[in-house]
């Protein structure tokens, strides 16, 4: 399409007052310069004079050469009793020396009368004021015109007042918000041909997702003509957050035909994630585009389906997004999925072996007892390798045991493990101490192997999971632990599943060290001769 959609990213300040979204100004910096990589056109720093990080974001994002992107300061209209050139938020707006200024106004009655407690006169005077002051100062302004829908619910006539007086002023854009989040597609597009009909400048659509339709609302705003739009990464903001943006843009470019980002889009889902790690959180894995989920296919006839013919069951093609298909293993897997994921582990399984189908019917009865495989592929690929006569045993647990000592009340519990194992010919017997059972387990298992295998000094045991999965048994429930596993340049995970916990842990960590040996191990001769690997 010939009309130009200009994207409006506010993750470093609308994208913050997310339950649990914090960056540092450091932070801030590196997400700016990805997302002017990728082509965003504006980048809303935060709000100067609300708190010394945003200040020293927009000190150092000064001396930073974006080569697309202009940042924007963000702050409200002036208040009631302060001129505006005396008013201390106007002032810190032109002290962060952004290009543009987005500022926010009242449009809705009710905020004018129960929140400022001023006359409708008066707040249109704020907005007229702030808006010319700022422009007078050689700013570009994007007026937020706040709770917009709400008011316009409210007053329709006051409404576009609000909006007139911004435009009179001088504002660049003029952006409808759905602050609430809870206006309707059909409701948001009436509203802004409406808004459109009667001004001049560009109008832009700020949406958030308490209905879940935030990027509904956003792409129901475009149909009606707004070229300006508002979000967040992964759909971060305050209470169910923003209109997602990397939801908004692949659909604009591939299914709307807007040239957003060009080439770039295959960058979406690897921006998506470092927005994420920079916040300290787990990336989601079911957002659309980006999610690791996003193109995971875990029926049988799915996967069957999607090996002839992707489109059968993806909407995209993954690539296009930067994402990648992925099949699952699971009690709904027929053999497509087995055969797919291991070819995606470069094994080799024939599809008309006896061992192809016996993966399959062990894979359904383990998940029936409680196994999950979707996040063990360690385990998965030590199946398939079991079935196929690739999978030799390393070593050979004898016994061992466990005791946890506390010497009173207020003392700390400890624990000690006590491993026999055999590997070849002979037994090593080794006892360590730990934080918890299985970590003493695991510190045991490591000392009685690393004779006989030193590469086990390379990994480590990074993450622990426990799942209870009959809660209805109490303390005799099953448990399922998946245990994540790093050598310093990959990482597996591992599953097991018992009523005992320390069972259920002993047989993820088997495999997790089985999985690393044979991918490190090489044929060699113990002391009485015997090949071993």
């Amino acid at each position: 399409m010939s009309t130009t959609i200009r994207i409006y990213d506010t993750t470093l300040r609308d994208g913050t007052q997310g339950e649990e979204v914090s960056f540092s100004a450091e932070d801030k910096v590196k997400i700016a310069r990805r997302l002017d990589a990728f082509g965003i056109d504006y980048i809303e720093g935060g709000w100067p004079g609300s708190n010394p990080k945003d200040m020293e974001f927009f000190e150092k994002i000064r001396a930073v050469p974006l080569t697309h992107a202009k940042v924007a300061a963000f702050g409200s209209t002036r208040r009631a009793k302060n001129p505006v050139e005396e008013d201390a938020n106007i002032r810190a707006l032109l002290a962060a020396g952004t290009p543009v200024v987005t500022i926010f106004g009242k449009t809705w009655l009710l905020h004018v009368k129960e929140a400022l407690q001023i006359t409708e006169e008066e707040n249109l005077e704020l907005i007229a004021d702030s808006v010319a002051y700022l422009k007078k100062n050689g700013k570009e302004v994007v007026y937020d015109a706040e709770h917009f829908f709400d008011g316009h619910r409210s007053d329709a006539g006051y409404a576009m007042r609000t909006l007139e007086a911004a435009q009179e002023a001088g504002a660049d854009v003029i952006v409808l918000c759905d602050t609430n989040g809870g206006t309707m597609p059909w409701e948001v597009e009436a509203a802004v041909r409406g808004v459109i009909a009667r001004l001049r400048v560009p109008v832009g659509i700020h949406t958030h997702n308490d209905c879940e339709l935030g990027a509904a609302n956003t792409l129901a705003a475009v149909r009606a003509g707004a070229v300006h739009v508002q979000g967040t990464m992964n759909g971060f903001g305050e209470r169910c957050g923003n209109a997602n943006l990397c939801s908004i843009i692949p659909t604009l470019q591939l299914k709307m035909g807007y040239d957003i980002a060009g080439d770039r889009l295959r960058s979406l889902t690897d921006l998506s994630r470092t927005v994420s790690e920079l916040a300290n959180l787990k990336h989601r894995k079911n957002l659309p585009f980006v999610g690791e989920s996003a193109f995971a296919h875990k029926g049988g006839v799915h996967v069957s389906a999607v090996m002839k013919t992707p489109v059968t069951y993806e909407h995209i093609p993954p690539e296009s997004v930067g994402n990648a298909r992925r099949v699952l293993v699971s009690d709904l897997s027929g053999k497509s999925n087995v055969l797919y994921k291991a070819t995606e582990l470069g094994l080799t399984l024939d599809e008309r072996s006896p061992a192809a189908q016996k993966v399959v019917e062990e894979i359904k009865e383990m998940e029936h007892y409680g196994y999950r495989f979707e996040d063990a592929e360690g385990s998965f690929e030590l199946l398939i390798k079991k079935h196929t006569g690739e999978l030799t045993k390393l070593f050979e647990l004898e016994r061992f045991k466990i005791s946890i000592h506390k010497d009173s009340h207020d003392a700390e519990a400890r624990s000690e493990a006590l491993i026999k194992v055999r590997v070849g010919d002979e037994t090593e017997i080794t006892a360590a101490e730990g934080n918890g059972p299985v970590n003493a387990m695991d510190t045991a298992l490591r000392k009685a192997l690393e004779r006989f295998y030193p590469q086990l000094r390379d990994i480590q045991l990074t993450d622990y999971k426990v799942r209870v999965l009959d809660s209805q048994n109490a303390t005799a429930a099953k448990v399922r632990v998946l245990i994540e596993t790093k050598n310093g340049h990959s990482s597996w995970n591992t599953v097991g599943v018992s009523s005992d916990v320390v069972e259920a842990s002993w047989k993820a960590l088997v495999d997790s060290v089985t999985y690393h040996l044979l991918k490190h191990t090489q044929p060699s001769l113990n002391r009485k001769g015997t090949a071993t690997v």
